[in-house]
């Protein structure tokens, strides 16, 4: 779908909120807490991003992005290139981050930008009337987003580790502070999560929810294996160097992507025979495990053939 672009506001340091409307005539599809769109960009980039408004109100969609001093071209394209009135192409709506609205508490833990999601999850639980609790860490007050959006509420606790007399958040202190049927949330760069899932490794899974809003994602391109595509009868061979996903895309095949990372679930195919390398972000331990689906934006092989149901 396509949505315009009305206004762009400096939310941070290096970070802009941007909302966007309908076109004349047209309605923007309902979203629930914590789902993102995808942006096509120029030279055919496309990346998502969290939607962080109210999902009561689908008048319109805002974003945030922030500018990564080692960008790969989608924040600093958005940066240097976005304007109001640009109208911008877009995927609905999807959701792999949900908010369980049923919980008896909730645990908000944020770094960084990694609060967008978070704060549309905020504005539901307010609706519906359930308790919840934030913990958000920026580098400085000058770099910590939306932190106006926020502030005056006892349950939201902030804190700064990037300047003198700050702190790192306790994020061992918090999980384990947390009310045992309390569901936790977190968002944040790839560090942090990798020691939350540990904090929280004791927990129900079905509790424990987290996001990655980016990632240092080591892709497969050690090659030396077969793609065979069993809806066309296509076959391609991935030699050393090569990324299942960019051989496709070389050859015609209409593969759906967005991070190219591993991050985001958009690539995620069925694998009919072989074995998966897996090197995404997305998936849990059960489902690498089972080696029925792959994100081959960034996965290999680990046997000689890979049949995908494509």
């Amino acid at each position: 779908m396509k949505a315009r672009l009305i206004q762009i506001r400096l939310e941070a340091e290096g970070v802009h909120a941007y909302r966007f409307e309908p076109l004349p005539g047209e309605t923007l599809p309902p979203f629930e807490a914590g789902a993102h769109v995808n942006v096509t960009l120029g030279d055919g980039i496309t990346r998502s991003y969290s939607l962080l408004n109210d999902p009561a109100d689908p008048s319109f969609y805002e974003i945030a992005v922030h500018l990564s001093p080692t960008s790969r071209g989608g924040s600093r394209y958005i940066h240097e290139h976005w304007h109001v009135g640009l109208v911008v192409d877009m995927t609905d709506p999807s959701n792999n981050f949900p908010l369980d609205e049923t919980a008896a508490h909730s645990v908000m833990i944020a770094g960084g930008i990694g609060i967008t999601p978070l704060l549309s999850m905020i504005d539901r639980l307010d609706a519906i009337g359930r308790p919840w609790e934030l913990h958000y860490v920026a580098q400085s007050p000058e770099r910590a987003a939306f932190v106006r959006h926020l502030s005056g509420r006892d349950n939201v606790h902030v804190q700064f580790d990037g300047i003198e007399g700050g702190q790192p958040l306790d994020l061992r202190g918090v999980v384990e502070a947390a009310p045992a049927d309390a569901h936790l949330y977190c968002c944040g760069p790839q560090g942090m999560l990798d020691a939350y899932k540990g904090f929280a490794a004791g927990r129900p899974k079905g509790h424990v929810h987290l996001e990655y809003f980016t990632a240092d994602t080591q892709i497969a391109t050690e090659g030396g294996f077969v793609v065979e595509l069993a809806k066309s009868g296509k076959s391609f061979e991935i030699k050393e160097g090569d990324r299942i996903l960019d051989v496709l895309l070389d050859n015609g095949v209409d593969v759906p992507f967005a991070c190219s990372e591993g991050t985001c679930g958009t690539c995620e195919t069925r694998v009919i025979e072989g074995t998966p390398d897996h090197r995404d972000f997305f998936l849990t331990d059960d489902e690498r495990a089972s080696g029925e689906m792959m994100m081959v934006c960034c996965s290999g092989c680990k046997s000689d053939k890979l049949v995908l149901d494509l």
